[in-house]
């Protein structure tokens, strides 16, 4: 992470206690199950990671500034250029109104940031995203740090330890192809 996109300097984080969503746990809301039905958005893969990742560092309701700085663009860029990160994205009327992207190693997918132009777009891409990962035997889903955005998703806290068990079990395996 980053503090600020003017920030040359990228840290990294290890919580005591470490967001995930449980695939075989994942919610979706009524509402939600009523929009996805709806077909409101195009729902694609990797189509454009300089839209989505663009689109996760607008200044947000809430948020004035972004932790996604230059060499964090720029490694993302590399990963997703080698096969390793991907964006859900939600288009309408030929427009990216919302997405979000991360990478896969092995049977884990470590989602890094996602974003949202219209009502629901995010959360479409979300349930997309859960849905496409447990069709292709994907064993984690990492959202880094919980939010009450993500609960509402089935999303936990679990400490550090189990989170590495987690994370060696969805390694151990042959690689899931996103």
């Amino acid at each position: 992470m980053a503090e600020e996109a003017d920030d040359p300097e990228v840290f990294w984080v290890r919580p005591e206690q470490r967001g995930i969503i449980p695939l075989d746990a994942f919610h979706v809301p009524k509402s939600l199950r009523k929009v996805i039905r709806q077909e409101r958005f195009d729902v694609r893969c990797d189509t454009t990671f300089s839209g989505v990742i663009d689109g996760c560092a607008e200044s947000s309701e809430g948020r004035d500034k972004t932790w996604i700085n230059a060499p964090i663009r720029e490694a993302y860029g590399e990963l997703f250029a080698r096969g390793h990160c991907h964006t859900v994205e939600a288009w309408s009327d030929g427009r990216l109104v919302g997405g979000l992207y991360g990478v896969t190693l092995g049977r884990a997918f470590f989602g890094e940031s996602m974003f949202s132009r219209e009502t629901d777009a995010s959360k479409v891409c979300l349930a997309h995203l859960v849905e496409h990962l447990v069709e292709r035997g994907f064993e984690l889903l990492d959202t880094q740090f919980n939010t009450d955005h993500l609960k509402r998703f089935g999303a936990i806290d679990v400490p550090r330890s189990r989170y590495e068990r987690l994370l060696a079990s969805a390694l151990e395996n042959e690689p899931a192809q996103f």
